[in-house]
């Protein structure tokens, strides 16, 4: 009885053994894989999800000012009888003696 509690106490560190270097094998093999996927996104370009968070914040606050200064425009043009989308022609000045003539 005792040769067999010695051969399942050498199994049982055999396979201790085996699970031990399967799991340094596998953080390894992890490692290896996402230097490789680093490498592989490095050279795409793309952009860190940070930086494109923080990038739509500022496209949404362009056009949150955006929108606003279209409506006070708009408000604006109503107030001077502009036509949405036409051109307010600016007021115009009387013409001095000097931009009349030729030039010398």
């Amino acid at each position: 009885m005792a040769t067999n509690n010695r051969l399942f106490e050498d199994f049982a560190r055999v396979a201790q053994g085996a699970a031990g270097a399967l799991a340094g094998l596998r953080d390894e093999l992890e490692a290896r894989i996402k230097d490789q996927v680093d490498r592989v996104l490095s050279r795409m370009n793309l952009v860190r999800r940070e930086e494109f968070d923080a990038v739509q914040a500022m496209a949404a606050k362009a056009r949150r000012e955006q929108e606003s200064l279209a409506a006070r425009l708009a408000a604006l043009e109503s107030r001077l009888g502009v036509a949405a989308g036409r051109k307010a022609t600016p007021p115009r000045r009387a013409a001095t003696r000097a931009g009349r003539g030729k030039s010398r």
